[in-house]
């Protein structure tokens, strides 16, 4: 099929001499030196090379709320990076948080750790805000990038509890707590403060501070903990200055470097399973619940449809617009330990650019 002075070409540069003079081909030596296994093998690694082939970059967002509810997304997003990737792939975090719970974000910092733990190289972009908690997690970052007017900081911990005491006393009202164990309540809406309370919530508060320090120190030991540790925050030069973060860029120019740098990027973001159909959505057809949309039905499925659309809304954008405290009437969720101490800082909702 190839023709005879093509297979004699083919013998040559294999064989070479080696039936007169026991000299191989060229061919031959290449494969001695380099074994076909190794060039079959793309995934393999030498002691003076890295990973062969394009690396893969890994995107994903954390717009954090006060309690970090989206940690459940986010350690679903990590696990599947981290099951997915291969030495040399990178992850980056666009982050968005003015902090809130102690407990939320430090579960979600712990989250980010998993990269580390794994030997991935960790960046992390701040568009806007990453105060309090929200720069918790940011310092476990390989390389912080923000933004020129993003705010950073705010390394700090509050406590605060509305008191009613003296008004419910006026109404004639008395809120009894039985409790064992000395300090089981100490600051709570419904009791009358003491002293005691406050030294001892104080201590907590101080006690909390110095975790959050001698965490963000140990991730960032180049920074002046006691000179950026007050609670204050700074825009993104000022925080580039004391050293908060690495680099002054928006997260579009870091993602088109790594393009550039011949990196496959993958937006990742986890979507939680369908649950089945409950409330007002179980009254209608399985179809309708499903999302099928082919069938029109009768006057009576319409009428049902329009009364969830309608109704089931009406509701949800009453339940968003009530606060926490007067669906639980101000007790529960004050006294509700992971929300009595806060790493969250909201002054910087209070700064305009305007006239």
């Amino acid at each position: 099929i190839m023709g005879p002075e093509r297979a004699n070409g083919i013998r040559t540069a294999l064989l070479g001499d080696m039936a007169v003079n026991g000299s191989p081909g060229g061919l031959l030596l290449k494969l001695k030196e380099r074994p076909l296994s190794a060039i079959l093998n793309l995934d393999s690694t030498t002691e003076d090379s890295t990973t062969v082939g394009p690396k893969s970059l890994f995107v994903t967002q954390f717009p954090g709320d006060v309690t970090a509810s989206q940690v459940s997304e986010l350690r679903e997003e990590v696990t599947a990076i981290v099951r997915s990737s291969k030495p040399g792939d990178e992850a980056l975090i666009v982050l968005q948080s003015g902090g809130g719970t102690v407990t939320g974000y430090g579960l979600a910092a712990a989250q980010l750790q998993r990269f580390k733990d794994h030997g991935m190289k960790l960046t992390i972009c701040v568009e806007q805000v990453a105060a309090s908690g929200g720069y918790m997690m940011c310092c476990v970052a390989d390389r912080i990038v923000a933004s020129p007017f993003a705010v950073l900081g705010s390394i700090g911990v509050i406590s605060d509890i509305p008191n009613a005491y003296e008004r419910l006393k006026k109404e004639g009202i008395e809120f009894q707590t039985i409790t064992a164990g000395k300090f089981k309540r100490t600051i709570t809406p419904t009791k009358k403060i003491t002293k005691e309370d406050i030294v001892k919530s104080q201590e907590d508060i101080e006690g909390i501070l110095k975790l959050f320090k001698s965490f963000v120190h140990q991730n960032r030991p180049s920074l002046d903990i006691d000179d950026v540790a007050t609670g204050e925050t700074w825009f993104g030069t000022d925080a580039l200055e004391k050293g908060l973060c690495d680099e002054i860029k928006t997260a579009d120019d870091v993602l088109m470097g790594y393009v550039d740098e011949g990196f496959n990027v993958y937006d990742v973001k986890y979507e939680p399973p369908m649950t089945p159909a409950s409330g007002l959505s179980s009254l209608l057809p399985a179809t309708e619940a499903s999302g099928d949309r082919t069938s029109g039905g009768g006057v009576l499925s319409r009428g049902v449809r329009w009364l969830v659309r309608n109704v089931a809304s009406e509701i949800k954008a009453e339940l968003n617009d009530m606060s926490v405290d007067q669906l639980t009437k101000g007790v529960t969720s004050q006294s509700s330990i992971e929300k009595r101490y806060m790493m969250i800082d909201d002054a910087s909702d209070n700064i305009r650019a305007q006239d």
